[in-house]
């Protein structure tokens, strides 16, 4: 985790120095590489920090604006997906329901947004597969709970 830390932080200088050059440029600064960068970060921050059983970072603990932290955490959920699916194969269920809850808790917090796609960089489509995958989730991890109780060892 320490590792994965330090490769952060040293995105988000490089993410800084690079925002420093667009200043006077929002023709590129807007183009939409921009936003997909800051999504990326987000998307990291926050499965960092919901894999080591800290709270979800706000937008501002992120340094990215709304619309990037909405997708980023909204892609996490997929990453969190991983992350329970990787555990439940080596057999270590614990965390796994508190992943899930937090998978819950992005959704729920997802489907509270109701705004135009051009404003949050197409919100609602990630917010769809999203559910998609926090159902199937769900179901992955009942299903090898249930199983795990019903073996002797269980």
């Amino acid at each position: 985790m320490a590792d994965a830390k330090a490769r952060l932080d040293a995105a988000r200088a490089a993410a800084d120095e690079g925002f420093e050059g667009l200043e006077g440029h929002p023709d590129i600064e807007h183009a939409g590489f921009v936003h997909d960068a800051e999504k990326e970060y987000a998307e990291a921050r926050a499965t960092l920090a919901l894999v080591s059983g800290a709270p979800l970072p706000s937008p501002e603990e992120v340094g990215v604006n709304a619309a990037a932290w909405l997708n980023g955490i909204a892609e996490a959920a997929g990453e969190l997906r991983r992350v329970i699916l990787d555990r439940l194969r080596q057999g270590d269920f614990d965390g796994c329901e508190a992943l899930l809850e937090a998978m819950d808790d992005i959704y729920a917090l997802l489907v509270t947004i109701d705004f135009p796609d051009a404003m949050t960089g197409g919100l609602r489509r990630t917010t769809d597969q999203t559910r998609g995958i926090l159902e199937r989730t769900r179901g992955d991890l009942t299903m090898a709970i249930v199983q795990r109780r019903a073996t002797p060892e269980g």
